[in-house]
């Protein structure tokens, strides 16, 4: 059962991130820029940067919180045989550089956020999320989803679901300078060239995936 949700969940998640070149163009959305924040809490924005390889987690998030967001990464863009996930590609690297420079704003969101999940897991199964069973994950990942997951006031339960997939998909398919997209394994994975030198008549013709090497992102 949980193979086939995977499944389902993986090809729902590629299809939509294949027709959204804005995200394996290049440039780090600003995909939550209106997320509501008490003003209290609501950080200046930092200007986009890009970052360099190499840069390990522990930019903004802290161990406990880095498993945990990496655990829902990894259920919302499961790996699978041949076909890599978000721990495959580096999505808690993109989220955790994301967080300490272009989403600042977005820090106490997560803070509160992964604070609120922690207890809500707690509540339900007896353990944080990263200790759950992929079936228990799926069902908290579903309340949050849904609204239903008790505890949560800001960032409501719906909200932080809904942020931390959109950043999950910016990690999987932005251009790997993010520090996402490990090896450019997203691109792969939807078919999707980067730059290319040239494109010959055939690649102009072709309504296959684009297989060929090399792949070029803004790094190069």
């Amino acid at each position: 059962m949980g193979n086939t949700l995977d499944k389902h969940r993986r090809a729902f998640l590629i299809q939509t991130a294949a027709g959204v070149g804005a995200v394996a163009a290049g440039a780090v959305p600003e995909a939550q820029a209106q997320t509501p924040q008490p003003a209290s809490m609501a950080p200046a924005s930092a200007p986009v940067q890009p970052v360099g390889k190499g840069a390990g987690v522990g930019a903004f998030l802290n161990i406990d919180n880095a498993i945990a967001v990496e655990a829902m990464a990894e259920r919302i863009m499961p790996g699978a045989a041949g076909k890599p996930g978000a721990r495959d590609l580096g999505v808690l690297n993109y989220i955790d550089l994301a967080l300490a420079g272009p989403y600042a704003r977005l820090q106490e969101f997560y803070r509160l956020g992964l604070a609120q999940l922690d207890a809500y897991c707690n509540s339900e199964f007896k353990g944080g999320f990263a200790d759950l069973t992929a079936e228990e994950q799926d069902k908290v990942l579903l309340a949050l989803q849904q609204g239903k997951a008790s505890g949560f006031e800001w960032p409501t339960a719906k909200d932080f679901f809904e942020t931390v997939r959109t950043h999950t998909m910016e990690g999987m398919f932005a251009d790997p300078i993010y520090g996402g997209n490990k090896n450019y394994g997203g691109w792969r994975l939807v078919g999707f060239p980067g730059a290319q030198a040239m494109f010959n008549k055939d690649d102009m013709e072709t309504n296959g995936p684009f297989v060929r090497e090399p792949i070029v992102g803004l790094q190069s």
